[in-house]
Order: C-alpha cells, then sequence, then structure tokens
C-alpha cells in the first residue's frame, strides 16, 4: 500500500482521555477513532491487526474441531426471561422494544441464543459432540466506558460453545479449547498466563482466564513461584490450615469482657484505642445475601473477598447490608457489629481458626468486647476461605509462596455444565432411549482488547513495537527523498518485488522529511523499516532496521527480499 494513498491519520499528542498507553497509541497511530463513549470505529491500520487476531483464532478453532456460526446481535427477552438471566444479568443488557413492543436485548454474549438452536436441531447421542463458535459484535452497558477498547461498550468477540453427552465428553472439548486458547496467544507472540477465575454471571462449575502480562493490566494475578498455580484475586485459594481447632477449649481465657469505644469504629481506630493488633481484632460484616441477613467474619488484618462469600452461601444477590438491616440484625448502628448474641447465621473465615480470644464489635454503639472466644461466646455455622489473598500467602496446591503480578484477561473458558440445557430444555435421547440433558462449555476472546493488549505488553517511548504476527503491515519502505529518481525508483523495485512474494509493504512515497517519516514508522510500530538513502544507494546498499531490537543492517539491494523473507518467516 502506497502511504499517500492510506486513510492513516496519526498524531504527536497524547489525547487528553486516554489513560492506558494503549488507548492512546491507538489513537496516535490511526487505529481507531471514538464516535461515543465505549464505542469506537476501527480505522483501517487498526482493523488489519483486528482481522490478524480473527484469522489466528479462526484456524485454531478449526484445528480443535470447532465450526462456525454467525448468530443474531438481537436476542428475543423470551429467550433471556427462560434462563433466567433477563433480571438477573443487570443494567449492563441493553433492553430495547420493536414496534410492536415486543422486548429485545443487545447480545452481551450467546448462550441463550446458541442452545436454542441447539435443542432444535440436535436429538440424539449420535449428533454429539458439537461445538460452534462465532466471531461477533457483543454489546455491554458499561456503567463507567474506559481504556478505549480494552473496556468499551460495544466490541468483537470470539464465542464458542461446546455440546456433550456426558462430564467425560465436556471435559474432553474443555480441554480442546484450553490447548486451542494457548496455541491462539503463543501464535499472537504474547506473554501470557491461564489462571483459574470465578465464573461470574456466565454461571458453570469452573473457568479459566487467559491473562496477557503486562505491569498496566487492570487485573492482579496471584501465582506460585513454586508450582503451576495462577488465579485471580477473585478466585485465588486461601488454604484451611492443617493445624487450627475449631473448637479449642477456652480454658484460661480471661471473662468476656465489655468496653466503652466512644466514636471507634475502623480497625485503625479500635487497634489504636485498645492497644492491641489488627490479628487480634475480628471486623463482622452484615451482608445481604437474597435479601437475608448474613455475618460475616475475617480477622482485623485481611479483607473479605465477596465473590467468595457469595460462592459459599450459594446466594444469587450479595451485597453489603444497608444502615436499616444492620440495625434490624445487630441493634447497633454501622461500625459497631460483632457475633455474640447476633441473631442471624454467622460464616467465618479460616484466618479465625483457632483464635482463643479477640476483639470484636458488642452490637452496642460505641462499645466492643474484649476476650470473645468462638465456641464459648458465640457460634460460628461454618468456616470457609472467605479473604483475598496476600502475597507470601502458601499456595493451595504445594505450599510454596504467593507472588503477585499484573495482567489483562483477553479470555475465559468455562465448563457451564447444564446451567441453560437445563433450564432451556436442551435435551437429547442417550443409547437407551432415555431422556438426557446436554452439558455445556462456553468459551470467549475479546478480539479488540488481544490487539490492546498486545500494545500494552509491546512498547516503547517512540510507539508500538507489534510482534510479528499481528503486524497490520510487515515491512514499511522510506526513501528519504521521493525527488530523487534514483531512490525513488529503488524504493519501487522493491516495493514491487516484496509484493510480488506476498509481504504486507508500506511504501512511504510522501515528499515529507525524512525524520518525519521515521518518527511515524516507529509510532505505527512495523516490524521492519527499509530505508533508501543516497550513501547507501551509492554502495549499492539500503538499510534495514528491525523495531523490535534497534538493529540496523546495511544490504546490498539484491539480499533484501530474501532476508525479508526469511525474518518474516522465523517471525510467525
Amino acid at each position: 500500500m502506497r502511504y499517500s494513498e492510506m486513510f492513516l491519520p496519526t498524531g504527536r499528542e497524547v489525547p487528553s482521555d486516554a489513560e492506558l498507553i494503549s488507548h492512546q497509541l491507538m489513537i496516535r497511530a490511526g487505529l481507531v477513532r471514538k464516535l461515543t463513549g465505549g464505542i469506537y470505529s476501527y480505522l483501517p491500520f487498526g482493523l488489519r491487526a483486528i482481522r490478524k487476531v480473527e484469522q489466528i483464532v479462526r484456524e485454531e478453532m478449526n484445528r480443535a474441531g470447532a465450526q462456525e456460526v454467525f448468530l443474531p446481535m438481537v436476542q428475543p427477552a423470551e429467550l433471556w426471561q427462560e434462563s433466567g438471566r433477563w433480571d438477573y444479568y443487570g443494567k449492563e443488557l441493553l433492553r430495547l422494544r420493536d414496534r410492536h413492543e415486543r422486548e429485545y436485548c443487545l447480545g452481551p454474549t450467546h448462550e441463550e441464543v446458541i442452545t436454542d438452536l441447539v435443542r432444535n436441531d440436535i436429538k440424539t447421542y449420535r449428533q454429539l459432540p458439537k461445538n460452534l463458535y462465532q466471531i461477533q459484535t457483543k454489546f455491554r452497558d458499561e456503567i463507567r466506558p474506559r481504556f478505549g477498547v480494552m473496556r468499551c461498550r460495544e466490541f468483537g468477540m470470539k464465542d464458542a460453545y461446546s455440546f456433550d453427552a456426558d462430564e467425560a465428553g465436556a471435559e474432553e472439548s474443555y480441554r480442546k479449547m484450553f490447548a486451542a486458547y494457548q496455541r491462539i496467544f503463543q501464535r499472537c507472540g504474547l506473554a501470557f498466563r491461564p489462571v483459574e477465575a470465578d465464573s461470574g454471571s456466565i454461571g458453570g462449575s469452573y473457568s479459566h482466564e487467559f491473562m496477557v502480562m503486562a505491569d498496566s493490566g487492570e487485573d492482579a494475578v496471584a501465582f506460585c513461584g513454586a508450582c503451576q498455580y495462577a488465579a485471580n484475586l477473585e478466585k485465588a485459594e486461601v488454604p484451611r490450615p492443617r493445624e487450627s481447632p475449631e473448637d479449642k477449649k477456652a480454658d484460661g481465657a480471661a471473662p468476656l469482657a465489655e468496653v466503652h469505644t466512644p466514636g471507634v469504629k475502623t480497625i485503625e481506630e479500635v487497634c489504636a484505642f485498645l492497644g492491641v493488633p489488627p490479628e487480634a481484632v475480628v471486623k463482622t460484616l452484615i451482608f445481604a445475601a437474597d435479601g437475608q441477613p448474613v455475618a460475616v467474619l475475617v480477622r482485623g488484618d485481611h479483607d473479605v473477598n465477596e465473590i467468595k462469600v457469595k460462592n459459599a452461601l450459594g446466594c444469587a444477590e450479595l451485597e453489603l447490608a444497608g444502615d436499616d438491616l444492620i440495625l434490624a440484625a445487630t441493634g447497633s448502628p454501622r461500625g459497631f457489629a460483632g457475633a455474640v448474641g447476633i441473631k442471624v447465621r454467622v460464616i467465618a473465615d479460616y484466618s479465625l481458626l483457632g483464635m482463643t480470644a479477640c476483639v470484636m464489635g458488642a452490637n452496642r454503639e460505641d462499645y466492643h468486647l474484649r476476650n470473645a472466644v468462638p465456641g464459648r461466646d458465640f457460634k460460628i455455622a461454618e468456616y470457609a476461605d472467605l479473604r483475598v489473598v496476600r502475597e507470601a500467602d502458601p499456595c493451595p496446591r504445594c505450599g510454596g509462596e504467593i507472588r503477585f503480578a499484573r495482567g489483562i484477561e483477553v479470555g475465559h473458558v468455562f465448563k457451564l455444565g447444564t446451567k441453560y440445557s437445563k433450564a432451556m430444555k436442551a435435551i437429547f435421547l442417550d443409547r437407551n432411549g432415555r431422556e438426557q440433558t446436554m452439558i455445556m462449555g462456553c468459551y470467549g476472546i475479546g478480539i479488540g482488547r488481544t490487539v490492546a493488549a498486545a500494545i500494552e505488553q509491546n512498547h516503547d517511548d517512540d510507539g508500538i513495537v507489534w510482534p510479528l504476527p499481528l503486524a497490520p503491515y510487515q515491512v514499511i519502505i522510506t526513501p528519504v527523498n521521493v525527488n530523487e529518481k534514483s531512490l525513488s525508483e529503488t524504493a519501487e523495485a522493491l516495493y514491487g518485488a516484496l509484493t510480488q512474494k506476498g509481504v504486507e509493504v508500506i511504501l512511504d512515497d510522501r515528499d515529507e522529511r525524512a525524520g518525519v517519516k521515521f518518527k511515524d514508522a516507529d509510532l505505527l510500530g512495523i516490524p521492519y523499516r527499509v530505508t533508501v538513502g543516497p550513501k547507501k544507494l551509492a554502495e549499492g546498499k539500503v538499510e534495514i532496521k528491525e523495531r523490535r531490537s534497534g538493529e540496523v543492517l546495511s544490504l546490498p539491494i539484491s539480499e533484501v527480499e530474501a532476508y525479508l523473507l526469511n525474518r518474516i518467516h522465523e517471525g510467525m
């Protein structure tokens, strides 16, 4: 492509509303333009990168035995009501009515649509397994879209859905997709980690996120330095202590004592006032679990993980209780809740196992309790892993030390089980003629997010440094002066020869200063720049600069084609 003919508006200024480097560079390098909040247009240069990701995804999905479909973005409310998600999904689901007042939504995902498709056409075990995928536009009405295409409202996504006759088949489908995702992100040239994750609003028994590692990543990843365990913070497990009896004898423990603590509410204030460390304090948080109050206990030096609490309680909705519910449950205002004498269910984090005495709220305004002993002074219905993991915690798999890193989620695989197929009656006849429910899996990749994550992971002060497989173009040829005939003709000849060999080339034929062209080439991040200048051309040579390493090589013109073809082949 000739640069002079391209629609490629580049810029030097950093956009004022762009926080992440990927957002800044996607604007500056002419990949995208904002239409409105959270909605972007992809320009030709950016769309080429999108198509590169899509091609890799298609090849690996097909290789894994999946078949491509294309499903409607506009989905009838009846399907979502049938699955139970019409109300559960929340305000991210953009609802609308047609002229006949029928309700629809813009699809944020396609579990309902694909389940409806399959249940109508698959009737027997002989037709299973099946894995269907699409690359399509989704819409999620994010409350605060940000970070450019990283967290926007309208986005491109690959979603696949597997249907199996039994658990063994479902496990095999999950394994195939997991392996396919590893190949996809390896082929994209990205450093990534698969991590255990919570299934969230999609549901299912377990899932893994695929994280592109980047210091600017919005997600924290907990991983073990001694084994392969990795999980996001929502999912990262804290193992149950091995030697912590639940009902340790309270013999010799001081009696329960109420202490006047006027205006003292926070852990920091309690510790300072009573002269105790945070690990001697128990936080009592009142939650509304499906509308019912529940007390959750965690040690004062830890933070409650609400996802773990929700999973432990098995509730559909969980939120911190409002002041009215706290008053009704504890008899006191916010900040003084405790487990002694409380009339609601009490669950506790493993960190309370073995505690012989602690400080906690007295369920009375401006009072706390000293020497509260689990089992003696209050009862705990259940112990569970309810807290946020911390660095240096023991690994739940091998006992090694947990470390933290930052990552960007670009893919997610779910073992759905029968969550949707049971609700929507996706059944088949087994070999004995009995009706069985299909077992499902769900597998998504954010196409635009993958491009943005690649930029977050691959950039420098001058611009993008594309992994070769995702680069919109592989080579840019830069004659330093297009008005000098010998330079222009040499550049044209190289452009024609490389294009004929299938190399994706930009010929920078603009009548601009060499410095401007070099700056643009670095901003665009094209892997190889061929510079045609008078000094080297007098020797029958040109310069080739590799964008990633900065290495500059002078080569005879006759060797340029073979050199670039070889390097491109190695990099793909």
